[in-house]
């Protein structure tokens, strides 16, 4: 049975990161989400906290070993701060992490170094496809071989920094597989199209990107020639997202229940209401419940036990949950939960786009 209790490295880490979104994600994310454009600073000082990169073995330029339960704490951590900025410090995790559990030796020792040892780059995932009924399990971008190199064909969409990326790990089904592929900014092939106009995270610059015919060489598939099991990265990005969602709601519930106690209506708080305590009370359950989820996903990732209906639980949840927490901080604050000086519009935002954010981050 898992601990509750975080380690000493666990801790410190956490705390560092506590105090990142509480002192530079929170305080930037209006201005960030009003001019659509994160800070370079900010995410660099973010990626210098080092989540990734103690989840990488010394041998490839990390220092330390995966663990996803510490992954999903900094995630919420990070979702509590903003989650634009999140997805952005993340981002890395999504091209190194499948490298990670499914490349072989020489992949690793190859793609990893660059993207660890160095400042934040951004290395990024092409995952999401746009239409209504994608399903990771079954995606319309295809990977046919060709001789010596494979044919990649499809679109993709969220695809953070795309227009500026280092290199992209492109998600396509090869024989009824999903399976991913290594794909160097600039290939002839690969088209980036504009940025995305989205409800939420407007911090965060996102892609379409079209694949038409586009050469990969046979070495770029992730797990050479027999390529990887995707199971457990589509778990590991679940619990990402799952644990992201638990930070936002989390920073919802926090920004309302202060307000219920302090906003008096005709000399009595509001949170003595019973409708307005009913609801805080549903608000606290629902996130305590989620992380609980979380918890249990990351840590069965971490023992190795098969932990997809898991990790698919706790993003289920965690969509559902983040939509209706933030919601309902919007109606504590009743008018004030509509202008944008107060951030639970901004979260409630955020939180409406969960369930399609698959593949946005890993741990």
């Amino acid at each position: 049975m898992y601990s509750f209790e975080p380690d000493e490295e666990q801790r410190m880490l956490i705390e560092a990161v506590e105090r990142y979104a509480t002192n530079d994600l929170r305080t930037a994310a209006h201005d960030a989400d009003e001019a659509g454009e994160l800070p370079v600073e900010l995410i660099e000082k973010g990626w210098g906290l080092g989540v990734l990169q103690a989840s990488i073995p010394e041998a490839y330029g990390g220092f330390g070993d995966r663990s996803a339960v510490t992954g999903v704490l900094a995630a919420e951590a990070m979702g509590w701060g903003d989650l634009a900025s999140a997805l952005a410090v993340m981002l890395p995790a999504t091209y190194a992490m499948p490298v990670l559990l499914g490349g072989t030796e020489e992949q690793k020792t190859r793609w990893l170094p660059p993207v660890i040892e160095a400042e934040w780059k951004p290395y990024v995932a092409a995952f999401i496809e746009p239409s209504f009924d994608f399903y990771a399990g079954d995606m319309r971008t295809t990977a046919k071989k060709n001789g010596d190199v494979y044919l990649l064909n499809g679109e993709k969409a969220y695809v953070p920094f795309a227009e500026t990326a280092e290199a992209f790990l492109i998600y396509a089904v090869v024989d009824g597989q999903t399976q991913a592929f290594i794909v160097p900014a600039g290939a002839e092939g690969l088209t980036i199209g504009e940025r995305e106009k989205l409800m939420g995270i407007g911090a965060l610059p996102t892609y379409q990107v079209k694949m038409d015919d586009l050469l990969v060489p046979l070495e770029s598939k992730l797990g050479g020639e027999q390529g990887f099991d995707f199971s457990p990265v589509l778990a590991s990005t679940q619990v990402a997202i799952a644990a992201l969602a638990v930070g936002v709601s989390k920073a919802a519930l926090d920004y309302a229940l202060p307000y219920a106690k302090e906003r008096e209506v005709w000399g009595v708080p509001i949170a003595q209401k019973q409708a307005i305590a009913f609801m805080l009370a549903e608000m606290a359950t629902e996130v305590e419940a989620i992380r609980l989820l979380v918890w249990e996903a990351a840590w069965m990732l971490d023992v190795g036990k098969e932990a997809s209906k898991e990790a698919y639980m706790a993003l289920n949840g965690a969509s559902d949950m983040a939509m209706t927490v933030t919601d309902q901080a919007v109606q504590v604050l009743g008018g004030h939960g509509y202008i944008r000086e107060h951030p639970v519009e901004l979260w409630m935002r955020n939180g409406r786009g969960i369930s399609t954010f698959a593949g946005l981050a890993m741990v």
